[in-house]
This record gives structure tokens, C-alpha cells and sequence, in this order.
């Protein structure tokens, strides 16, 4: 049986203009144990000046590594989402992340197949994203890193469509990274989708949905950046947990909110539950 570990996706200092290492102390002083940060290409203006909490890969990836040991977390894995239908854009972006994440030690990097080109057919796109998923596989299985496929965005927005992106590549790298809020705003039932990929699964995205979001938008939209803190809405933690002790590997859940004080409540519910 796998154990069940707790950290948090670096969204919830979004929105608070803070720089990354202030997002990586704030997790800690929580009471997080990982941390899930995310990467991006090149320079970007509020991340060099300390007010948005993104990591360049042009940066040294020990920068990482030492704002964790700093802050006594670990890392559950890197935000890498990239459009896997678009290999200009997807497939160097993808092999840095990963030789990133090799670096900075987290062993998984996520991502799911974006929005798709306006003019390519479906075939065409899961051909594209074989193409960029194979490069990636070549560099991460020598590193030891997993690759984790999440439910977003138009293929993967039910079971079949993500078993199909997954099928693509066979390779050990390759795994799942479920969304918790992503899989019920599609309008499925998230915790017998969770059933059927859990053997599959490297990580996972804890997104509670609200009542006032599940009302409005659910079976309307793909996904969502973030959803409200755990335990404040439709998500039920303890039966998603029960299933997460199925799988092949220890599974961090990574709080996806948007607040301080969203990440605040949800580690109190979730450990709560953990306890009993």
C-alpha cells in the first residue's frame, strides 16, 4: 500500500505578487512537505523583479534545490504544461524541464496536450503528440523521471481520450498526473476515472471544485486553473485518498488553489482526514 503525501502547487502566491522562494518558504511555514513550483523558457519581467513565483530554466536549477533545502521541503514534481499537439512549442520545452527537474531533483514533470492547432485533424494531432512525447521519453527514462499526462484540455477531457495520449508512447516514463477538479468539471465522476488510471499513477493535481463553480460551469469547460480550498467544496479527500493508497508508488497530492489562506484550510482538512 502506497502512502499518501501532502504538498501544494506554487498557484496559491499567484495572485499575492511574491517571488519564488517566498512561495517555497510560505508552503513550508503551512506545513507542506512538498512543493510543486512552475518552470518557464527564457526571461520573464514579474519573475526577475520577485513578483510572480515562476523559475526560469535559463536559471540554475540549484537555485531550486537550494530554496527547498532553505525551507526543509521537497519537490513533488515541476508545472510543465505544454501543448503536446504543437512540437515547435512543446518538444524542447518538454526535454529542458525534464533535464531541469534531473537537476533540481523532482521526479516528475506534468503537462497535458494543450490547446491544438485551429487547422490539424484529430489523427494529425496524435501523431504530433506521439512525436513530441517519444523525444521526451528518450530524455526522462535515462534520468529517472516520470512523465505526468493530465486530464485538461479537448482529447484528454475523458477517460478513453487520456488512455489514448498515454497509449501513444510506450515507455516507463510515462504516467498519469490526475486532476481531481479537471475530471468532474468535464462532467465525469472523478473517483472511478481515479480508479481506473491509479496503477498508472506518478501524481496528483488536489483540486476541490465549488458548489458555485460545479453549478455554473460543469460539463461546460475542460478544466480549471485552480479550485477552492479542500474540503470547501465537492471533492470528497477521504474516498480520493482511499484510492490513492492503491497505486504502485507513493502519491503526493498537490493542493491546486489560489490563496495563502486557500492553502491554509486545505492542509487542516487534509490532514484531519490523514489522522483519521
Amino acid at each position: 500500500m502506497s502512502k499518501i503525501k501532502l504538498g501544494i502547487n506554487m498557484e496559491f502566491v499567484r495572485h499575492h505578487d511574491k517571488s519564488f522562494e517566498w512561495g517555497v518558504q510560505k508552503a513550508a511555514e503551512l506545513g507542506y512537505d512538498y512543493v510543486e513550483p512552475m518552470v518557464h523558457w527564457g526571461r520573464e519581467l514579474l519573475s526577475e523583479a520577485g513578483y510572480f513565483h515562476s523559475v526560469s530554466m535559463l536559471d540554475d536549477p540549484l537555485r531550486v534545490r537550494r530554496a527547498c533545502a532553505e525551507a526543509k521541503i521537497k519537490l513533488s514534481g515541476l508545472s510543465t504544461h505544454t501543448p503536446l499537439c504543437k512540437p515547435e512549442i512543446s518538444v524542447e520545452y518538454l526535454k529542458q524541464a525534464i533535464r531541469f527537474a534531473a537537476e533540481c531533483g523532482a521526479p516528475v514533470v506534468n503537462t497535458d496536450e494543450g490547446p491544438k492547432p485551429a487547422w490539424t485533424t484529430i489523427e494529425e494531432d496524435h501523431t504530433l503528440m506521439r512525436y513530441t512525447l517519444m523525444e521526451a521519453a528518450k530524455v526522462a527514462e535515462p534520468r529517472g523521471i516520470a512523465i505526468g499526462l493530465e486530464p485538461h484540455q479537448q482529447y484528454s477531457k475523458h477517460p478513453e481520450g487520456l488512455d489514448r495520449i498515454y497509449r501513444l508512447v510506450k515507455s516507463p516514463a510515462i504516467g498519469i498526473n490526475f486532476d481531481t477538479g479537471n475530471s468532474y468539471l468535464c462532467g465525469h465522476d472523478p473517483y472511478q476515472w481515479l480508479e481506473k488510471v491509479v496503477g498508472r499513477l506518478v501524481h496528483l493535481h488536489a483540486k476541490d471544485i465549488s458548489v458555485e463553480q460545479s453549478s455554473s460551469e460543469r460539463g461546460k469547460v475542460t478544466g480549471t486553473p485552480v479550485g477552492c480550498a479542500c474540503g470547501d467544496g465537492v471533492i470528497d479527500w477521504k474516498r480520493v485518498m482511499r484510492i490513492c493508497k492503491k497505486a504502485k508508488r507513493d502519491i503526493v497530492l498537490s493542493v491546486e488553489c489560489g490563496t495563502v489562506e486557500q492553502a491554509e484550510r486545505s492542509i487542516a482538512h487534509l490532514k484531519k482526514l490523514m489522522s483519521a
